[in-house]
Parts: C-alpha cells; structure tokens; sequence
C-alpha cells in the first residue's frame, strides 16, 4: 500500500481516486476538477493532450524542453535510469598490479601497444563524443526527457576521460608524450576526422524544419552512437579485454569493462532517439538517405579495420587479427540491422562470445583475484548480456 503524505495540519492527503469530505476529485465535460477544502482546480484535459501531442523529438513545444511532464519518451527514461544504476568511479579501482605488471617488464611489447592505443585513441575520442553529443544531439532535443538521458550520456564521457587519466597516473606515463605519440598516427586521424568532419554546421545551428537538415541530424546520431561508439570503439576493447582475461592489466580491464557495459547504453539511447525521430518525421526516412547511411558505416568499416592493422600488426592477445576484422563487420551489421537497414558482410556470428561474461561481469565471479564492484544499485535490473540493452 502506498504511503499517504501528510500535510502541515496533519490531515492526510488522499491517494488518487480516494474521495474524502475534504478532497473531491470529478470530471465535468473536458475538465478535471480537484475540489481540497475551500480551493478548486480545473485541469482542461484537452491542452493536456495537446501538450503530450506537442512533445516531439526536435521542432516540439519549447516548454515541453522544461517539464518531463507528461512523460512521452518512457523508453529514454528507462535507459536514464539503467545508465543511472550503473554509475562507477575510476578512482576506486586499485591499479596496483596494473603498475608492477608495466613497469617490471611483465607484458609483450606488442600487449603494451594495445594499452597504449587504447589511452592514445580513447583520450579523443571520448571527447569527440562527449562534444558531440551536447552540442550536436541534446542542443537540438525538445523533449525534456530525452535531453535528460542526453545529459547522462555526457556525464558518462567525462568519466571515461577520467578513467584514462586514472591510467595515465597509475601507470606514470607521460602525459604529453602519449598525447604527442598519437595525435598523428594516420589510422586515429582518419577516424577523428571521418567522424567530425559534418558536425561544425549542427553546432552552429540549422533550420530543422527543413528536410536535409534533418537528415543531417539523423546522420550524425547514427554516426556518433551507431558507428563510433557502436561500431569503432569494440575491436580496441576486446583486445584490452583479451588481456583482461589472461590476468594482465585488469585493472584498466576493469575500467574498459565498465566502459563497454556504459556504451551499450548510449547506442541503445541514440537508436531510440532515431527511431523516434524517423517516426515522427517520415519524409527524412528516403530510400536515398538510407543508402547514404549504409555507405557512411561501410566507410567506417574501412577505417576502423585500418586501425585494427595498426593495434595488432600480427595475431596477439589469445586471437587472430582475422578475428577482429570479422568482430568489425559483425558489430557493424548489428548496428544497421537494427535500425532495418541491410548489411554489409556475411558475418553472422560474434567471434569473441566470451565478451558477454566478461562485460557484464558479477560481483560473485572474482576473475583473477581482482576486486570486482558491480556498481548496481540493489533495486535495478541486472544485465546478463549485452543484448539486453543493444
């Protein structure tokens, strides 16, 4: 049974429906009327409606920005609250094995290349999304609660972006020289401008009324959360992973686990906010423009399996390169099948299954003798998979 709130005089103020001497609750025509004591509210049901109606993901009331009231987008508010239960702090992961393992030669020089690329890419790249998703994707929202989960979604980049200074100190590299090292490294520059290159005019604003424009902004959720974040970022964790689960550096493993278990969440959220936008503005949904997004993920592919070149020159970490190219394509077509686009290669079957468990990794499984912290509040829903959310 629900509580009942308690006034200042003590009387209680009844549930909704419950018709007490002092609280009477009745319809007349279009209105609501509340009747408490001496006071009488009338809510006009009609303008309710339409303010639920005007609720639209961009182009809708500019009110409907302010008040998550009524709520349209439940699903967005499903996801806030997931992103939300799954919060996490780099600071309190220990790094302390991670540190005697890197500076006492216990890795390949091959295996420090991959950490070295994954603090070298990510150190951009989770600012590229971070800026992108508030500048480009929330500015543009006018639905309270999508721009709510929005928010989320840009606080959990400035936590990534920790996680990697977290990694920078504990391990004593050197901040300006991993800066440096791989701010012209061609494969990370291609992929950081291929990403950015059609953002600078959303941010300065465009009319979104108009058709093209708001296929560019259907473009860029798709490219920022389909292709960089659903697609560019999961070869480099697997392979962080891969170490992760030979029991070195499981420290920054663990961080990358949480990492990825945030990711699923943001193409989650960037999948519904497109398809809603799709079904509210059907004419930017052209046979066209969806043959340009399959071409915008196929040049993706290509970058991306250039990248992989670069952090795995010849088979290492437990698995073949061959492997990690097949992981692209794989992870690229489950991108575009779910937003029933077609896709782009034959591959059907994900050539690392044991990244579900170690992603969503549980507090009872103690791999490697490493603290592991679930980071899930007791009332919210566990992730067994990675499907359930993506």
């Amino acid at each position: 049974m629900l509580a009942v709130v308690v006034a200042r005089d003590a009387t209680p103020i009844p549930e909704r429906g419950e018709q007490t001497p002092e609280f009477i609750e009745r319809e007349e025509g279009g209105q609501v009327v509340y009747q408490f004591r001496n006071k009488t509210f009338r809510l006009d049901k009609a303008k309710a409606r339409a303010r639920l109606n005007g609720k639209r993901v961009i182009n809708g009331l500019r009110s409907a920005e302010l008040n998550v009231l009524p709520l349209k987008y439940a699903e967005a508010y499903r996801i806030y609250k997931q992103m939300k239960a799954n919060h996490w702090e780099p600071d309190v992961i220990d790094m302390t094995k991670d540190a005697h393992q890197w500076n006492t030669g216990a890795l390949s020089s091959r295996e420090r290349w991959i950490i070295e690329m994954g603090v070298g890419y990510f150190s951009s790249a989770e600012g590229i999304v971070g800026d992108s998703v508030l500048h480009v994707i929330e500015d543009n929202l006018t639905a309270a609660e999508l721009k709510h989960a929005s928010l989320r979604h840009i606080a959990e980049e400035s936590i990534h972006m920790d996680s990697l200074l977290h990694i920078i100190g504990s391990l004593n590299i050197d901040l300006d020289e991993v800066t440096a090292k791989f701010a012209d490294i061609p494969s990370i520059r291609r992929k950081n401008d291929y990403i950015t290159r059609h953002m600078p005019e959303l941010k300065m604003g465009i009319d979104l009324t108009v058709t093209a424009n708001k296929q560019k902004f259907a473009k860029a959720i798709f490219g920022i959360t389909q292709v960089m974040e659903g697609t560019q970022f999961y070869a480099l964790f697997a392979m962080v992973l891969s170490l992760h689960r030979q029991n070195k550096m499981t420290g920054v493993g663990q961080m990358f686990q949480y990492t990825l278990r945030d990711e699923s969440n943001h193409i989650a959220l960037g999948r519904y906010i497109l398809t809603e936008l799709i079904a509210e503005n059907p004419d930017l949904w052209t046979s066209s423009f969806q043959d340009e997004l399959v071409e915008f993920m196929r040049e993706g592919v290509v970058l991306e399996k250039e990248f992989v070149a670069d952090c795995l020159p010849e088979d290492g970490v437990g698995m073949t390169r061959r492997e990690f190219l097949d992981y692209v394509d794989y992870n690229a077509d489950r991108r575009l099948t779910s937003l029933g686009l077609p896709t782009l290669s034959n591959v059907r079957t994900n050539p690392f299954p044991w990244l579900d468990e170690v992603i969503f990794l549980r507090k009872e499984k103690n791999f490697f003798e490493t603290r592991v912290t679930e980071y899930q509040t007791g009332g919210s829903v566990k992730n067994s998979n990675e499907d359930d959310l993506i």
